[in-house]
């Protein structure tokens, strides 16, 4: 078995891990930090919408030697506005330019067909109005508004409402750094970036779904035992799903990074960039939110329940009373994930580390009880 494999399984059964949960605080404040700088770059720089939401012209040219830069400055200079160009993969460019009616289109075409010494006829323009991408806009934000309603009411459902809020306050937080991600980085908006930003919520979501599912079969019955508190049990959750988390966050941000690096970066495709940002920031903010913010979160809200309170007190009295007395701290009582009942925990574990080490009890023959 390869070593990652190893880690794995070890992992899963709680052999090995990290306090996630326990360092939630510092998780929080990350969080927190990152998302405030978002919405300041989005207040401050706002969002380079595209041609598609603030309406104008796409002048496309048959092939050309004239460079991306000159034919910007042309642009700039013809218009009035700012301009984007791309060299297209056959030496063609398209050159944008926001804010343009019909007639001052007509007037810059003209002037590019001088300056670009090609002549009018074969400069393809298309006029594009703003209310296309207004309707596309409208329409994502109701389809998104309309995802989280069902996801809200679907996690309540299979899980429960805490669940449903943390993984609320999780899509909202993917959403809010990826936006401003897109402020601070002065990408164009186009409707492929709305694309690529609902298609980052399912992602999202499977991570933290795969983690509540964990901890949903690790807390049945959890009063019934002194073994575990609420929180503990949450964290081996993160941990034992934790490969599985990276690995297909991995495979996922390896042909979008392709995409974003060395499509729109190396080969200069700039057009890839609208989507390929949008899910490569969402893909790594979703797989970060579904360990260090959703599953803490949930630990938070139910462990001011009177039930977990009454059990994280009675978990910490048997772990205080056996080290009182130098013994292990064993539980006969039933178990999450179906652990033997005899396995020993590791008195040296605290209220917040992580739980499920494995080990003999001192100077005791396995399989037997005290």
């Amino acid at each position: 078995m390869s070593r990652l494999g190893t880690l794995g399984a070890r992992l899963y059964r709680g052999e090995v891990g990290y306090d996630f949960v326990g360092k939630r605080k510092i998780w929080y404040g990350i969080s927190i930090l990152i998302t405030i700088t978002a919405i300041v770059g989005l207040a401050v720089r706002g969002l380079n919408m595209g041609i598609e939401f603030k309406g104008g012209a796409v002048f496309t040219t048959p092939k050309t030697s004239v460079s991306v830069t000159q034919a910007q400055e042309y642009a700039q200079e013809a218009s009035g506005h700012p301009a984007i160009v791309q060299k297209l993969g056959n030496d063609t460019l398209r050159i944008q330019v926001s804010e343009l009616d019909t007639e001052e289109a007509n007037e810059v075409g003209k002037q590019l067909s001088e300056d670009l010494k090609i002549p009018a006829g074969q400069i393809n323009a298309e006029l594009v109005g703003p209310s296309w991408g207004e309707q596309i806009a409208n329409k994502a934000w109701t389809g998104l508004g309309v995802f989280m309603i069902l996801v809200v009411i679907y996690l309540a459902i299979a899980f429960e409402w805490r669940m449903a809020l943390a993984a609320l306050v999780a899509l909202i937080h993917d959403i809010t750094i990826t936006v401003g991600i897109y402020a601070l980085v002065g990408f164009e908006v186009t409707p492929g970036t709305v694309i690529g930003l609902l298609t980052i919520l399912g992602y999202s979501l499977y991570d933290t779904v795969v983690v509540f599912d964990s901890l949903k079969e690790g807390t049945k019955d959890i009063t019934k035992q002194t073994r575990w508190t609420y929180s503990e049990i949450a964290n081996r959750s993160i941990n034992s799903t934790l490969v599985r988390s990276i690995n297909t966050t991995v495979v996922a941000l390896l042909p979008v990074a392709g995409l974003l690096f060395i499509g729109g970066g190396f080969l200069g495709a700039g057009m890839l960039n609208d989507i390929s940002l949008s899910l490569f920031v969402g893909l790594a903010a979703g797989a970060y939110s579904s360990i260090f913010i959703a599953t803490p979160l949930v630990a938070d809200l139910k462990e001011r329940e009177p039930a977990m309170k009454a059990l994280k007190k009675r978990v910490l009295a048997k772990r205080a009373t056996a080290a009182a007395k130098g013994e292990s701290v064993e539980d006969g009582d039933a178990e999450p994930h179906g652990e033997p009942q005899d396995a020993p925990y590791d008195e040296t574990a605290t209220a917040g580390a992580v739980v499920g080490q494995r080990g003999r009890g001192r100077g005791r023959p396995s399989g037997r009880r005290r």
